[in-house]
């Protein structure tokens, strides 16, 4: 099958509507009947602001990137980038074409 593959990259602890904006996507994907959704934690990067946030021993609570990825059809991702927008979320994404499936066939 031919879809797109759709990345999301938040802050650790930014929230939208008191939900950790990690925990919205999915939860948001997951009403929308998507197959699946992930969110994974970094060990260390920085965004647009040029902040280097890394996690060490003696720090305790870091605010580090959190990367959130959906493998959906071109259609799933339209109508989930039209709610990100109504919902006025300031994001930075990816979105590149992909082929997937399931095996066994």
């Amino acid at each position: 099958m031919q879809g797109v593959f759709l990345k999301f990259y938040v802050s650790e602890y930014r929230e939208h509507n008191g939900i950790l904006l990690y925990e919205w996507l999915l939860e948001h994907a997951k009403k929308s009947g998507f197959n699946g959704g992930t969110a994974t934690r970094a060990l260390a990067g920085f965004g647009r602001h040029g902040v280097l946030h890394t996690e060490t021993f003696l720090e305790l609570a870091p605010d580090l990137p959190v990367e959130v990825s959906f493998v959906l059809s071109k259609e799933e991702a339209e109508g989930f980038m039209h709610l990100l927008q109504a919902e006025n979320i300031d994001l930075f994404y990816v979105n590149f074409p992909v082929e997937f499936g399931f095996l066994p066939e």
